[in-house]
C-alpha cells in the first residue's frame, strides 16, 4: 500500500534491530523503502541493505554537507555503484546553505555534475534542498530539456515555489512535518499541490510524525504520514496509499503499472472510465503519455473499450455510491449510445449520474444529444478552461469554432434542465475570475476551479 522514498537505514542507530524495523513495516503496509546514500561509504552500505532485504532499493549519490572533500573523480565510482540492478536513482544530492558544511563552489559543482550522471544513466534524482531554493532551482532548470527526473525530498518551500517544481515536472516528497503542530503552513502547501504530483516518505531517522516526536523515526511511520495527507486533501488512507504508490512506479519504476481500470473509485464516487479517444489534444493532458490517474491506469485503445454489461457488472448497486461519473482521460460522448444504456440502469436503480465532458458532443455525435441527457445524467460537468477563443484553442489544440460550440452546448444543456458545471484548470495565464463570472453571470450556470499542479 505504501512506499517510504526517504530512509536512511544504515544510520548507527538502526544497527541493533534493523530486522524488526523491517518487520513493522511490512506489518504497516510499506511495500518498498527507498534508501539514499550521503556518501561513498554509505553507497555501499544501501547497496548491501539492498541485497539483503527485497523491499528495499537504493540511491548513490553525495549528499551536499559531505562535498567539502568534493573531487570530480568521484564521479566514476557513483557511476560504477549506480550500475547496480538495486540502484533506482541519484541521490541524495543537493544544495544545503543551512550550515556551513561544506563550501557553496564545492557544492554546486557536485550537484551539477551529480545531475548530468542523473541523466546520463536515465535515472531519476533525490534532491536536497535548505535555503538554497534559488540556486537549486536554477541548476535543475539547465536540465529542463534533458529529460531530468527529480524527487524534492522532504520539501518546505512555499506553494510557488512547489508549482515552479511540479512544472519542470519533478515531484515533491513530505515526511513526518506535515504532522507537526506549528505546520500549518507546510499543510497548506500539501493542499494546493495535487496528489498526483506527490510522494510520502519518512527521512528516517528524522522528522519522526507525531504522536512520536523525539523518538527515532523508521518506515513505519511512513503511514501517518499519508493519515496527514488523506485527511489534508479529504481522501481515504487506501486512496493516497494507491496515488502515491502510483506515482513512485511512474518516477523511480518500482512496484507495478496497475492494471488498466473501467470503472474506478475516488472518495464515494464511481467512475466510469468511458474511452481514451478524445476529439481534443489539451496541453494539461496526459491521454496520451501513462493515463494513470488517482493511482488507477485509465490507458486503452478502442478494441479494449467495453461495452456497457462490463461496466454495468462492475457498478452493481449504484446506490452505494455517491455519484457515478463518465469521465476518463479522454471524450465520453464519442461513445455516446454506450453511456445512455449505463447511464439509464444507474437511474432506474436509484443512483445519480454525471458525465464530464469538453462540451463538443453535438458535434461528435452529429446531432443534439443535449435534448436526451435529461432523465440519464444529472449533472454535466464542461471544461471551460478560459473565455478567449484563441487561448481555448491553444489550449485544446483546436480550432476556434469549438469553443463556441462548447458554450453552445453548455446553453442548450442548461435549457434542458440539467445541472451544469463550468470549469477551469489552474492555469497561471488563465483569468480564474473573469472565468468565474462568464459562467455564474453570463451563462448562468455553476462554476469549479480544477487543480492542476
Amino acid at each position: 500500500m505504501f512506499v517510504d522514498t526517504h530512509a536512511h537505514l544504515f544510520y548507527p542507530n538502526f544497527k541493533d534491530d534493523l530486522p524488526n524495523v523491517i518487520d513493522r513495516a511490512i506489518e504497516s503496509g510499506i511495500d518498498y523503502i527507498l534508501v539514499p546514500s550521503t556518501d561513498l561509504a554509505s553507497a555501499a552500505q544501501a547497496i548491501e541493505l539492498s541485497e539483503k532485504y527485497p523491499q528495499i532499493y537504493s540511491a548513490i549519490g553525495i549528499h551536499p554537507h559531505d562535498t567539502k572533500e568534493w573531487k570530480e573523480e568521484f564521479i566514476g565510482k557513483i557511476e560504477t555503484l549506480a550500475k547496480h540492478p538495486k540502484v533506482i536513482a541519484i541521490g541524495e544530492i543537493g544544495l544545503d546553505y543551512y550550515y556551513d558544511f561544506s563550501p557553496k563552489d564545492k557544492q554546486i559543482a557536485a550537484f551539477r555534475t551529480q545531475l548530468e550522471l542523473a541523466v546520463k544513466l536515465g535515472l531519476p534524482a533525490i534532491i536536497h534542498n535548505r535555503e538554497s531554493d534559488e540556486d537549486v532551482l536554477n541548476i535543475v532548470k539547465e536540465f529542463k530539456d534533458k529529460n531530468l527526473k527529480a524527487q524534492f525530498h522532504c520539501f518546505n518551500g512555499t506553494k510557488n515555489y512547489a508549482k515552479e517544481v511540479i512544472s519542470l515536472n519533478h515531484l515533491i516528497s513530505f515526511t513526518g512535518n506535515i504532522t507537526f503542530s506549528k505546520a500549518d503552513n507546510l499543510r497548506d502547501v500539501v493542499r494546493s499541490i495535487s496528489i498526483e504530483n506527490t510522494l510520502l516518505e519518512t527521512d528516517s531517522p528524522f522528522m519522526t510524525p507525531r504522536p512520536y516526536r523525539g523518538q527515532r523515526n523508521e518506515p513505519s511511520f511512513v503511514k501517518l504520514v499519508a493519515e496527514q495527507v488523506a485527511q489534508i486533501h479529504n481522501l481515504t488512507v487506501e486512496d493516497v496509499g494507491r496515488i502515491t504508490s502510483a506515482n513512485v512506479f511512474r518516477l523511480f519504476g518500482i512496484g507495478k503499472n496497475p492494471d488498466v481500470s473501467y470503472t474506478y473509485k475516488i472518495g464515494n464516487a464511481l467512475y466510469v472510465n468511458v474511452t481514451n479517444r478524445c476529439n481534443a489534444d489539451c496541453v494539461f493532458c496526459d491521454r496520451k503519455g501513462q493515463a494513470i490517474i488517482s493511482g488507477y491506469n485509465l490507458k486503452m485503445d478502442k478494441s479494449e473499450e467495453p461495452w456497457e454489461l462490463v461496466y454495468i457488472k462492475e457498478i452493481g448497486d449504484p446506490k452505494q455510491y455517491s455519484e457515478i461519473v463518465f469521465c476518463g482521460y479522454g471524450e465520453p460522448t464519442i461513445r455516446w449510445e454506450v453511456i445512455k444504456l449505463v447511464a439509464k440502469y444507474v437511474k432506474d436503480n436509484g443512483g445519480t449520474t454525471r458525465m464530464n465532458t469538453n462540451g463538443h458532443g453535438n458535434l461528435i455525435n452529429h446531432k443534439d444529444i443535449t435534448q436526451e441527457l435529461k432523465g440519464f445524467i444529472d449533472t454535466v460537468s464542461i471544461s471551460l478552461n478560459t473565455t478567449d477563443p484563441s487561448e481555448y484553442a491553444r489550449i485544446m489544440r483546436l480550432d476556434e469554432k469549438y469553443f463556441y460550440e462548447m458554450v453552445d452546448f453548455t446553453k442548450k444543456s442548461r435549457d434542458a434542465g440539467i445541472k451544469v458545471v463550468l470549469s477551469a484548470v489552474t492555469f497561471d495565464e488563465i483569468d480564474l475570475e473573469k472565468a468565474r463570472k462568464f459562467a455564474e453571470e453570463e451563462i448562468k450556470v455553476h462554476f469549479r476551479e480544477r487543480q492542476y499542479f
